[in-house]
């Protein structure tokens, strides 16, 4: 099981307003802030994000959601903070045939992702 994630970014203002508002219907929130450094979780940190050199190197990272309602509004408030769509909410079979998932791109080319593997 992974304990926690960290995606490299160029802006790290940027990307934590980005984030911020994306993840928030994921019940992620503030961790803990230190110099160069964002992190957010549902209690203790998970995700990260940090000011260095591998920006040019995009990840990609899987929020589990607990329905598909919460998918939709990770995927509506991600675009609403500027992201770029990757994947719009919706059945992947190719995955599994309940994985319900959005995809959006962070402002450096990271993929974020809400999945939900409910049936609707």
């Amino acid at each position: 099981m992974i304990d926690h994630v960290a995606f490299y970014v160029s802006d790290l203002d940027r990307s934590r307003r980005f984030y911020e508002q994306a993840l928030a219907p994921l019940g992620y929130g503030l961790a803990f802030e230190i110099e160069g450094m964002v992190a957010f979780g549902p209690g203790r940190p998970r995700f990260a994000i940090r000011v260095g050199e591998h920006v040019d190197h995009a990840a990609h990272v899987a929020f589990e959601a607990e329905d598909h309602a919460t998918v939709d509004a990770f995927y509506a408030a991600a675009m609403a903070a500027g992201g770029t769509d990757n994947g719009p909410p919706g059945i992947r079979e190719h995955y599994h045939p309940t994985y319900y998932a959005a995809f959006v791109q962070d402002p450096d080319g990271n993929n974020a992702e809400a999945v939900c593997w409910q049936p609707g």
